[in-house]
């Protein structure tokens, strides 16, 4: 009935339906099996995409050709810049997308997409035979042949929904857990273990008085995620702010003995940076209120998520306590929140590539690892679907380093120092953020992915286009005056003194007051300079930045460069660190487990000092 495929990806959430597409693309054959065809790439929490940190990883899995910013640019309702009164290093777009239509979009994607086929059912065992990979067992009894298998179960494993005292099987409510992988896997070596997320209630818009909230428009100009020309919004619906009160709190407490998590029935670790809203009220007690958004599950929907109040207190508390929110007193809810617990397998038992260490082409992507949130899973089925078929096809790795991505950074976090809550990524987790900025993901990424085929020929001209007038536009910049009497009627208004005499362009934009887009207005030999060379707002933009940051930028780049020297020194699985005895016995024991592949690794594991990594270089004759 099956084939052999090159490449099995279990699980077509935001990680596996990267994986499918990308391996796919790249010329593996694939077969994509999910527990649900109508729920591919779900929504399954909040509406969005993007986010501080979040934003720059998906305009990352764009450049290198993912599928993940199409789809939002295609599929939202409302787009923001988030961080733009900060430096450009924080500067993170988010979209509202219409989640019905964001699945919809994904599926035809897929099903465009020529090596991908589908199958509707379960993976229930891994199948290794002579500690080689051949395939899986699925929940109907079928075996399926691969060379390669890239396992994406999200929530699924195990899961258990919990709701008050209630609590049932399911990998999200109203659709069952996947049960029996994890005991194949924990048969095969792997190490397992719980974690815990949860969501709010979904409230019926026309319920909703939104006159006693605060909108929340989108950008003015509103840009989109993707490099390639899909069409930045015309309309936008409007996100609202509410807040809870200590009325509120009083009455989610007359719940807290029902708590699945205070009771003690919750046993796996949640997020700390999205906790639920009991969580919340009970390590911040000296807080009156606190922040709600009320978001647009799409265009054509009545249905609204109110992000904040992530709950798994019974039905009629949670009710009741949203009743008392300005705005809700006439409330209705359509679901209630819930949390949820599963398996996951510590990201340590991973090698860069996200090949599990113990069983060769087997591959983790997701919240299997213990991420949490759409785009890190999806960034992680990106690089997992990639190096799957380069491994198939013995062709070298494709690995970002952490001065390279985000993505690097991420992947990078897992294996070296594993996960014990659900990882989310920030700006402050990248050391080299000033150089993995939102706006030139493209330039960083897409010639690498170019390289390995994956990135179109389309693509790569539109970044050497862009790369080209760039580097015009910054000399021109750099090179060209303006006169004082043509200039200083703008410096006047911008509050920012005169000049008495000529001065280089990329002078006055170092002021914080001026903008390129001011002195384009003021500036005639510079209009009719990017006339000439058809310069687009992303061009303007990265020059911008550029010159205004170039100090730090290029401070940054000599850090990494320096570092690099020894983040790239070679360690070997076999290198025997008990011999050793001027290292730590903690670092002896640590580097014996995790096996770091080079220097920078071995650096980053906890408990690794200084001291260890100099006796590590010392003795590596460097």
């Amino acid at each position: 009935m099956f084939k052999e495929y090159d490449i099995i990806v279990v699980g077509a959430g935001h990680a596996g339906s990267e994986a499918a597409a990308a391996a796919a693309n790249l010329g593996s054959s694939v077969l994509l099996i999910t527990m649900n065809m109508d729920t591919i790439a779900q929504m399954s929490c909040n509406p969005a995409m993007g986010g501080v940190a979040k934003g720059q990883i998906v305009r990352e899995i764009d450049a290198i050709g993912g599928y993940s910013g199409i789809v939002t640019d295609k599929t939202m309702v409302q787009f923001r810049m988030l961080n733009r009164s900060k430096g450009p290093a924080m500067w993170s777009p988010r979209a509202q997308s219409d989640r019905m239509l964001f699945s919809a979009e994904w599926r035809r994607m897929l099903e465009d997409t020529p090596n991908i086929d589908f199958w509707q059912d379960t993976v229930d065992e891994i199948v290794v035979e002579n500690d080689k990979l051949k395939g899986v067992k699925t929940g109907l009894g079928l075996f399926i042949e691969a060379k390669a298998v890239v396992l994406t179960n999200g929530t699924f494993l195990n899961g258990i929904i919990h709701i008050g005292e209630k609590q049932f099987g399911g990998g999200r409510i109203g659709e069952k857990a996947a049960v029996g992988l994890t005991a194949s896997l924990i048969k095969l070596g792997f190490d397992a273990a719980r974690m815990k997320t949860g969501t709010p209630v979904r409230i019926d818009g026309r319920s909703i008085d939104f006159s006693k909230l605060l909108e929340q428009k989108g950008d003015d100009e509103p840009g989109k995620f993707s490099f390639t020309d899909t069409k930045p919004l015309t309309t936008q619906k409007s996100c609202y702010l509410a807040y809870t009160s200590l009325e509120v709190h009083d009455i989610l407490r007359t719940g807290f003995d029902k708590s699945p998590m205070f009771a003690g029935r919750i046993q796996g670790r949640g997020p700390r940076y999205c906790p639920s809203i009991e969580d919340k009220i009970e390590r911040f007690s000296d807080k009156s209120r606190h922040q709600l958004f009320v978001e647009p599950q799409g265009w054509n929907t009545i249905e609204y998520y109110l992000n904040g109040f992530s709950s798994s207190l019974p039905e009629d508390i949670q009710y009741a306590a949203v009743k008392k929110i300005v705005g809700f007193e006439n409330v209705k809810i359509i679901k209630p929140g819930y949390a949820i617990e599963y398996d996951y397998f510590p990201p340590t038992q991973l090698n860069y590539t996200l090949e599990t260490k113990l069983i060769e082409n087997l591959y983790f992507a997701g919240q299997i690892n213990g991420t949490t949130g759409y785009e890190e899973a999806a960034s992680q089925g990106l690089m997992a679907g990639i190096n799957a078929h380069l491994k198939v096809h013995n062709k070298p790795a494709f690995v970002l380093k952490r001065h390279q991505a985000y993505i690097g950074v991420l992947i990078d976090d897992l294996i070296t120092k594993g996960v014990d809550e659900p990882y989310r990524m920030f700006t402050s987790r990248a050391e080299y953020r000033i150089l993995l900025r939102q706006d030139n993901a493209d330039l960083r990424l897409t010639p690498l992915s170019h390289e390995i085929g994956l990135a179109s020929d389309e693509r790569m001209e539109r970044v050497k286009l862009k790369k080209e007038n760039f580097d015009k536009l910054q000399h021109f910049l750099k090179n060209q005056s303006v006169d004082p009497a043509d200039i200083n009627p703008l410096l006047n208004r911008m509050d920012t003194p005169e000049i008495v005499q000529k001065t280089r362009i990329s002078n006055l934009l170092l002021r914080p007051q001026v903008g390129i887009k001011d002195l384009i207005l003021h500036t005639a030999s510079l209009q009719h300079f990017l006339e000439e060379i058809s310069c687009d707002e992303e061009t303007l933009e990265e020059t911008e930045i550029f010159i205004k940051y170039e100090g730090y930028i290029s401070k940054e780049q000599e850090i990494a460069d320096k570092l690099s020297r020894f983040e790239d020194i070679p360690l070997y699985d076999s290198f025997d660190y008990q011999k050793l005895q001027s290292l730590s016995f903690e670092a002896r024991e640590k580097l014996t487990k995790m096996k770091p592949k080079t220097i920078g690794q071995a650096s980053r594991i906890s408990g690794i000092s200084p001291a260890d990594i100099s006796v590590l270089i010392v003795y590596l004759g460097r």
